[in-house]
């Protein structure tokens, strides 16, 4: 983006500042200066001359001796240039000037025997032009000894600002100087037109119709009737050339002026050839073909956004307008086109048809909505000025859904918090004023501002802040000479999913990662899935409340390729509902998880041995496995149920402390079927935050058993609904202290034993440390627990 100083100064006085100044501290500020180019440097030395006498030169017939006057003395200069004449007002490069063309330095030398002191220029060689067949011949009125660069208005210079894509703002002259005001804490001097006097005439030259409101939210236009196309005058096409445009005639030199002073892109219709003199806002459809105004024909994508008269389309909407309505030398009355337009429909748009404009470079950004209006008004007025037309009274401005204004409450103590130093809240208020904030309400802790409709990246309290620190200036953080810091423990929250990861590895899992956007309509979801609003797609339509939904669908698309054997695991997110009606982001939680499946064989088929398929004893045993691993063991509880909801056919859990902490079994054939499973599945999952708040076990290390073990076996006949693990802790906590070991190794299940009745088989095994066990101490305790345990769960010891 080029950015003339000349032409900022309209806007700001920069008195007392230098180019250089500014540059770096527009460059701190964000917006970085890539490159500065000081025009005047280039024509140093250079000044306006008078030609006072030309005679021949006595040697050469193709050179000329002339008498210049430069203003401040009378040169003599040999001039080789045919059309050098005596009475002309030309450009002289002076004694030590150097030549922007070559780099060559003008010294005193002497030509075929005659001195010259000085050079008399072409275009080309002022690097301002391409003509070469003579010297640049200047107006009659040009001051004689005027440097040059002033003269020409190149005494100038270009700021190459590199723009970011959330700076839109910034693709103006105006946009650039209003940084500079609130950087430098001076007044911005806004552009005004005048005030409409009498009644709209508007409606009855021209109207608007927006069919696609969407990609088109505002549309504003104006008339100005009876001008003559011609060329612009000199300031107009001084600015255009020093921001690298090719002024082309004053009326598109208009609507590109205002492009780069306002920051809107502007588009001029001859209105004489719009079909019914309306214009209608509508998707391309079946339009394909189009032919822009740089004579190319253009392939349209159904959904372009086009403009169009009453028959057909006359501009591709924010990127170029169409050949068949181009403002030419014929043309005598002018429809001002500005608008805003969606700025993902302008990049879909431009990308497809392959054509990058200015225009949509910065609708593509997003531009100023609020700002359509004055810029039209203020082009109509230009406009008739260079062209002496007639602007028409009254506007068109179609804007179906008006857009409201944000408001951010920002908190002067979050600006220090934030920062890590004190802004004053008086320098705040200042720095929001200035980048064109207007304030609300004031408190003597916040201040709440409208947000411009020019900067649509700023949405919350940080953005207010964040410029806040840019305009305050980075350079103005103060430098820490020391810093204290707590000693507290710190605590690695990677720590634990690390262990868990590793320890599922370790037992033969392979982890996978799914997608936590899953359809709202799974059997094993329940309907509570949390539903988005945009869903890219029905099986993406709402977040996941289990991990189940993406491991089946990793299981199945396995087993399309042919791989059935599977031990995966997952450890990620899951989100729950905890309000009926979701309005923030209170309404639901967010909690990890780790779900872990099996399916296919656990062996594989050998020479030796025939394959074995996963059973629900695989899936204990592996549990079991990991919580061991994870010191948890000594703390968890079994749980059995033949079959809790839907999801299960028969399940367990482990509990602590009434806790569950996970579940787990073999999937129904329902859920399987409905991601088209024909296998067994097993699966568990644990909650993360509650596996977090057990504590592990303490791991205690003790010699080698030197003295012999003795071990007895005991069971059972007992109501079905005890627990096994309830029994064991029974025994453990009523027995003497040799009792090491107590373990469940068999449950028998049968009419003969009675109506809810099962047995228990236990092995116990006593050993001392210092001494060997006789058989009367382990027979005094075992008798002792038999009795207690057929006491105290109406037990009778079996065989």
């Amino acid at each position: 983006m080029k950015i003339s100083l000349n032409w900022l100064k309209e806007y700001i006085d920069i008195s007392g500042l230098t180019a250089e100044q500014i540059s770096a501290t527009l460059t701190m500020a964000g917006l970085e200066v890539e490159e500065m180019d000081d025009q005047g440097k280039k024509l140093e030395k250079f000044v306006v001359g008078y030609v006072e006498t030309k005679e021949k030169h006595p040697k050469a017939d193709r050179l000329s001796v002339c008498t210049v006057n430069t203003g401040s003395e009378v040169s003599q200069i040999v001039c080789g240039a045919p059309n050098v004449a005596a009475g002309q007002k030309v450009p002289v490069a002076l004694l030590g000037a150097i030549v922007p063309a070559n780099g060559m330095e003008i010294s005193k030398v002497k030509l075929r025997g005659v001195e010259s002191s000085g050079m008399i220029c072409a275009e080309d060689e002022l690097g301002i032009g391409t003509d070469h067949a003579g010297i640049m011949i200047l107006p009659e009125d040009a001051p004689v000894g005027t440097p040059l660069a002033e003269y020409l208005g190149l005494n100038d210079v270009i700021f190459e600002i590199g723009i970011t894509p959330n700076r839109p703002d910034a693709l103006s002259h105006i946009g650039v100087a209003r940084d500079i005001a609130a950087l430098f804490n001076r007044e911005l001097k806004l552009p005004s037109v005048p005030a409409e006097a009498g009644k709209s005439e508007i409606e009855k030259y021209a109207s608007v119709t927006i069919e696609d409101a969407i990609n088109c939210p505002r549309y504003a236009a104006k008339v100005v009737k009876n001008v003559t196309i011609g060329e612009s005058p000199v300031w107009l096409k001084t600015k255009l050339k020093a921001v690298g445009l090719r002024p082309i005639n004053n009326v598109v030199d208009v609507t590109n002026f205002i492009m780069f002073e306002l920051g809107q892109p502007l588009h001029g219709f001859d209105l004489d050839v719009l079909a019914g003199k309306k214009i209608v806002v509508k998707q391309a459809g079946s339009a394909d073909k189009f032919v822009t105004l740089d004579s190319k024909e253009r392939t349209l994508p159904a959904n372009a956004l086009m403009i169009c008269d009453g028959e057909k389309p006359v501009a591709v909407a924010g990127v170029m307008g169409g050949e068949n309505s181009e403002v030419t030398s014929n043309t005598k009355n002018i429809l001002i086109e500005s608008a805003y337009f969606n700025p993902t429909s302008i990049r879909k748009t431009a990308r497809a048809v392959g054509l990058s404009t200015d225009s949509s470079y910065r609708f593509e950004r997003g531009i100023d909505y609020a700002n359509t209006v004055f810029a039209a008004q203020r082009a109509a007025q230009l406009i008739a000025e260079v062209s002496n037309g007639e602007v028409v009274p009254g506007f068109i401005d179609v804007y179906p859904e008006k857009k409201i204004a944000p408001e951010v409450t920002l908190r002067y103590k979050r600006v220090e918090k934030i920062l890590g130093f004190e802004v004053s809240p008086e320098k705040i208020d200042t720095i929001v004023k200035n980048l064109g904030f207007t304030t609300v309400s004031k408190t003597a802790d916040t201040i709440t501002v409208t947000v411009p409709a020019f900067r649509p990246d700023i949405e919350r309290e940080i953005d207010i802040i964040e410029e806040i620190a840019r305009i305050n200036g980075y350079d103005e953080i103060p430098t820490i000479t020391s810093l204290r810091l707590p000693m507290i423990e710190i605590v690695d929250v990677t720590e634990f999913a690390a262990k868990v990861k590793n320890t599922l590895t370790s037992l033969g899992f392979y982890e996978v990662l799914t997608n936590s956007l899953t359809s709202v309509h799974l059997p094993e979801l329940q309907d509570k899935a949390i539903k988005m609003l945009n869903p890219q797609s029905a099986d993406m339509a709402g977040l996941r409340t289990s991990l189940l939904p993406g491991l089946l669908s990793t299981i199945k698309k396995n087993a399309n390729v042919g791989e059935k054997d599977l031990k995966l695991f997952e450890y990620g997110r899951i989100f729950r509902q905890i309000k009926p009606t979701i309005k923030s982001f209170d309404d639901f939680t967010e909690e990890e998880q780790i779900g872990i499946v099996l399916t296919g064989n656990a062996e594989s088929k050998e020479w030796f041995s025939a394959p074995r398929p996963f059973d629900f004893y695989d899936l204990k045993g592996l549990v079991n496995s990991f919580i061991s691993k994870i010191s948890l063991d000594n703390y968890l509880i079994d749980s059995y149920y033949p079959q809790v909801n839907n999801i299960f056919d028969y399940s367990f859990s482990k509990s602590y402390q009434n806790e569950v902490l996970g579940i787990g079994g073999k999937l129904s054939s329902e859920i399987l079927h409905s991601y088209g499973i024909d296998a067994q599945v097993f699966y568990f999952e644990f909650d993360v935050p509650k596996l977090r708040q057990i504590p592990g076990k303490v791991k205690v290390h003790s010699e080698l058993l030197k003295f012999p073990k003795v071990t007895r076996d005991c069971a059972f006949v007992l109501d079905k609904n005890v627990d096994a693990q309830v029994v064991i802790d029974f025994i453990k906590k009523n027995a003497a202290p040799i009792l090491q070991y107590v373990g469940l190794f068999d449950i028998f299940v049968n009419d003969s034993l009675g109506a809810d009745k099962k047995s228990l088989a236990f092995a116990l095994e006593y050993y001392d440390f210092n001494k060997t066990l006789t058989d009367e101490e382990v027979e005094k305790d075992f008798n002792a627990i038999i009795k207690k345990v057929s006491s105290e769960f109406n037990a009778v010891l079996r065989g």
